[in-house]
C-alpha cells in the first residue's frame, strides 16, 4: 500500500466538496503522464507499411501532452521474411527490426520470447553495436544496436558463453536501478520524464524455456510455482524502487496471457500500471476506432483492485496495428488520481492516421524517415520472391492467431496436410500429423470490411495479385515464408493409442474463454472432439520443465478417429472419453521438431520412439523446392502445393477451395462448446460386435473388427433363426 494520500475522485465528488476551497480538492494533479505504448511488433510483411503508419501515429500523438513515455512489452522481432530480409541487406538477420524499434524511441522494451527466436547469440549481436554493419537507415558509424534498455527481472544470462567459453552477456547486462540506456539489458530502469522519475519494471513469462530457444538463460520463478511466486520476484524491484524513493511505478510485462497480468497485478503493492505483451489482446473504449474486423476484448484501461490500490492494466495487439495512449494524473503521493479522457486504442491503418493528421495525408510524410528508408529496403527484398509461386487457391486461408489457437481452419488443415504428404515420401508408414497452431503467424489471403461495412461485413479473399508478378490467389514463396516463420524441422515418431490420446489431452489442455494458447494443434489424418469443460490434463516437470509423468489425468478427449485418405472413418482410438481397443497399438506421426523437443509444452520427449529428423535424412527425389531446407515445414507446403494444386494455365488442374469455417462446423476438431460430436458418427469400435436381428431372429448381420479397427468378416445370417 502505498503510505498515504489515497483519495478518490467519487469521494471528493461525493462528498461535502462545496465547503473545501479549490486548491484544497485532490483532482488537483501535480503530474500529468502520457503512456505510449506498444507490444509484440513482430514484423511481419504487414509491417513495411505498419510500422510507418505506427511511427507517423505516435508523432502526432507524442506532443499531446508535455510528459511522455514511450514503452513496448516485448517481442521486438519475429524469426520470419522479414526478420530474415535484413540479413540480405545488412548480414545479419534483425538489424531492420531493431532500426525501427530505435527510431519509434522506446525508452525501454520488455524481452519477450521472440527475441530468442534466433537465439541467445542473435539477441547479444543485436543489442551490440557494431561497426561493420552499414546498410539503409544507418549513419556513417555504422550499426549502434540498441538505444534502448531492454528489460525483464526474472532471466538470469550468466550462464551464456560465446564459442571460446567467455560470458556472452556480461558487457550487456548492467546493475539495476538506473537511467535506460544502450547496448543494455537490466531489471529495471528509472526513466526521468521532466525531472519525475518513472521506475519501469520488466518481466518475462516463465513458460520461456518451452516455447523459445533461449539456450542456457536461466528463468524464474520455474513455471508451474504459480503466480504469487512470480508477483514476488517483481516485487522485490519495486519494492527498491519505492525505498529509492520513486512512487510511480510501471510493470512492463511479457506473459502471454492477459489473464496472467490481471493475477499478477493483483497481488502487487506500490504498481500503478501495467503493460501486458504476448497476447495480442486489444483493449479499447466504446469510442476507439478499431482496424476493420477488430473488436475489442475488454475496456481500456482495465481496473484492478490491489488490497485497496487501483492498478490500471493495459494492452494492445500487437504487428504494429496499433498504439495505446494512456494519460493519467498522479497526486504528489504517486496516487493515480485520475484517468484522462485522452485515453484509448489508436489503429495505425491509414483511418488511424488520418484521424490525427487529416483526410489525405502521406503516413511517410510524417513517419520517421528511418524507418520509412528501412521499411522500403525490405519491401525491395521480399518482393522479389513474391514471383516464386508454388500453388493456387480460390479461398481465403485463415492463420489469425485468434483462430489457428482456438479451433480448426483452412490453413491449419491444409500445412496439417502437407506435412503428412511429404511426411509419407520418407516413410509410407506415416499416418498422423500433428502441429500447434502457435507456429502459424499469419493468414494467406485479405480480410477487411469495405467502405461503409460493420463488422459482421468481413470480406476475405485470397492472394491478391501483382501486376507482372503474380496473379490473384497464387501462393508464393513470400506467402509461404510469412505464415510459417520459424520454419520448423518435421520429426517422425511412433506413439501408441494411449500417448496419442495424451497428447491431443495436451493439445486443449489450455483451451478456455478469452485464451490463445500456441499448444492449441491443427492435425491431419485424424480428427477429435473435446469438451473444455473436463478435467485438463496436467504433468509433473523436471527443471526444464520436460513432462516426466502424468500428475492428473485429462478428461477432454471424447471421440478420437483415424481417418482414411478419403476423410472417412478408418478406425476409432476414443470412444465417449475413453480408449478402446489395445491401448499399445501403435502409430507413425510427423510432427514439429519443435515440439518433439518439448517446445510449448509438449510431452514428447516422453512419448514417442523411433525418432527421424527430416531435415537429417536423405530427402525423397520428388523434393524439387529449394528456397527452403528438404524437411522443414515451409518446404513442405511448397512441394504439397506443387504436386496438388499447382500454379498453372491449365482450366483442369485442381484449386484448393476449402472455405474456412466457424468452430460451429468444423470437422477435424469439434468443440462441445461450439457444436454435437459427429467424429465418428456412427463408427464401430475395433473389437466390438454389432448385431441387428429382428424380433423372431431371422435375419442380421454380424460384424467383426481386428485388434486395429479393420473389418474382418462380414456375416449376412439371413435366415438364421429359423
Amino acid at each position: 500500500m502505498k503510505c498515504c494520500g489515497l483519495v478518490r475522485i467519487s469521494f471528493a465528488i461525493n462528498g461535502a466538496f462545496l465547503l473545501i476551497p479549490l486548491f484544497h480538492t485532490p483532482a488537483m494533479a501535480d503530474f500529468t503522464l502520457q503512456l505510449l505504448h506498444a507490444a509484440d511488433q513482430e514484423a511481419g510483411l504487414d509491417a513495411i507499411q505498419d510500422a510507418v503508419n505506427l511511427s507517423a501515429v505516435l508523432n502526432g500523438l507524442e506532443d499531446d501532452f508535455e510528459n511522455t513515455l514511450k514503452l513496448s512489452s516485448g517481442d521486438a522481432f519475429i524469426a520470419g521474411a522479414f526478420f530474415n530480409a535484413s540479413d540480405e541487406i545488412y548480414g545479419q538477420a534483425g538489424v531492420a527490426d531493431i532500426l525501427i524499434n530505435n527510431a519509434l524511441d522506446f525508452e525501454a522494451i520488455t524481452i519477450g520470447n521472440h527475441e530468442f527466436d534466433a537465439g541467445p547469440e542473435t539477441f547479444a549481436a543485436l543489442i551490440e553495436a557494431n561497426p561493420k554493419i552499414t546498410g539503409p537507415g544507418i549513419d556513417p558509424d555504422g550499426y549502434q544496436g540498441t538505444n534502448f534498455s531492454y528489460i525483464s527481472t526474472n532471466l538470469d544470462f550468466s550462464g551464456v558463453v560465446d564459442e571460446d567459453g567467455s560470458p556472452l552477456f556480461d558487457d550487456i547486462v548492467v546493475d539495476a536501478g538506473k537511467a535506460s540506456q544502450p547496448n543494455s539489458i537490466s531489471d529495471y530502469v528509472i526513466i526521468d520524464v521532466n525531472g519525475e522519475p518513472i521506475g519501469v519494471v520488466g518481466a518475462t513469462t516463465p513458460t520461456l524455456p518451452s516455447i523459445a530457444p533461449i539456450g542456457d538463460v536461466s528463468v524464474t520463478p520455474p513455471n508451474g510455482d504459480g503466480i504469487a511466486a512470480l508477483a514476488a520476484e517483481i516485487q522485490a524491484d519495486v519494492d527498491a524502487l519505492t525505498a529509492a524513493g520513486v512512487n510511480k511505478v510501471v510493470l512492463a510485462s511479457h506473459f502471454q496471457q492477459l489473464d496472467v497480468e490481471l493475477q499478477v497485478a493483483a497481488l502487487l503493492d506500490n504498481v500503478d500500471i501495467v503493460i501486458g505483451g504476448g497476447s495480442n489482446t486489444i483493449l479499447a473504449n466504446d469510442d476507439d476506432p478499431l482496424r476493420a474486423g477488430d473488436a475489442a476484448a475488454g475496456p481500456y484501461p482495465i481496473e484492478v483492485d490491489s488490497d485497496g490500490e487501483t492498478v490500471y492494466v493495459v494492452n494492445t495487439d500487437g504487428n504494429y496495428r496499433y498504439v495505446g495512449q494512456l494519460v493519467v494524473e498522479f497526486d504528489e503521493n504517486g496516487i493515480i488520481t485520475s484517468v484522462l479522457d485522452e485515453s484509448g486504442t489508436f489503429a495505425t491503418d491509414d483511418a488511424g492516421v488520418e484521424a490525427i493528421y487529416g483526410v489525405g495525408i502521406d503516413a511517410a510524410s510524417v513517419a520517421d524517415p528511418t524507418i520509412v528508408e528501412v521499411a522500403q529496403a525490405i519491401a525491395d527484398v521480399t518482393l522479389a520472391s513474391e514471383a516464386n509461386v508454388f500453388g493456387e487457391t480460390d479461398v481465403f486461408l485463415n492463420g489469425t492467431r485468434s483462430d489457428v489457437r482456438t479451433q480448426e481452419t483452412n490453413l491449419g488443415n491444409l500445412t496439417a496436410d502437407a506435412n503428412l504428404a511429404i511426411a509419407q515420401e520418407y516413410d509410407s508408414t506415416v499416418s498422423l500429423s500433428i502441429k500447434n497452431g502457435g507456429g502459424i503467424r499469419d493468414d494467406i489471403g485479405n480480410s477487411f470490411i469495405p467502405a461503409g461495412g460493420t463488422t459482421g461485413d468481413v470480406v476475405q479473399t485470397p492472394p491478391t495479385a501483382i501486376e507482372g508478378i503474380k496473379e490473384e490467389g497464387q501462393i508464393s514463396q513470400l506467402d509461404i515464408q510469412n505464415s510459417l516463420r520459424f520454419n520448423n524441422g518435421l520429426t517422425l515418431l511412433t506413439v501408441d493409442a494411449q500417448e496419442l490420446k495424451h497428447i491431443l489431452e495436451y493439445a486443449v489442455a489450455a483451451t478456455a474463454p478469452g485464451t490463445t494458447p500456441g499448444q492449441f494443434a491443427q492435425v491431419g489424418g485424424m480428427a477429435f472432439s473435446f469438451n473444455s469443460d473436463q478435467q485438463a490434463i496436467e504433468f509433473t516437470r523436471d527443471a526444464d520443465q520436460t513432462a516426466t509423468g502424468i500428475a492428473v489425468e485429462g478428461e477432454r478427449i471424447q471421440s478420437l478417429a483415424i481417418l482414411d485418405e478419403n476423410g472417412e472413418v478408418a478406425e476409432v482410438v476414443v470412444r465417449d472419453g475413453e480408449l478402446v481397443g489395445d491401448p499399445n497399438r501403435t502409430f507413425r506421426i510427423v510432427t514439429l521438431s519443435f515440439l518433439a523437443d518439448g517446445g510449448d509444452g509438449y510431452p514428447y520427449p516422453r512419448f514417442g520412439e523411433d525418432r527421424v529428423d527430416l531435415e537429417n535424412a536423405e530427402p525423397p527425389e520428388t523434393n524439387l523446392i529449394t528456397f527452403a531446407a528438404d524437411g522443414t515445414e515451409q518446404d513442405a507446403l511448397a512441394e504439397y502445393l506443387a504436386d496438388t494444386f499447382p500454379a498453372d494455365d491449365n482450366p483442369a488442374t485442381p484449386i484448393f477451395s476449402q472455405v474456412d469455417v466457424s468452430p460451429e462446423a468444423d470437422t477435424r476438431i469439434q468443440n462441445f462448446a461450439f457444436r454435437e460430436d459427429t467424429v465418428i458418427n456412427g463408427a464401430t469400435s475395433p473389437k466390438e460386435t454389432t448385431l441387428d436381428f429382428d424380433d423372431n431372429l431371422v435375419s442380421g448381420t454380424i460384424v467383426l473388427y481386428g485388434d486395429n479397427g479393420e473389418t474382418l468378416e462380414t456375416v449376412d445370417t439371413a435366415g438364421a433363426g429359423q
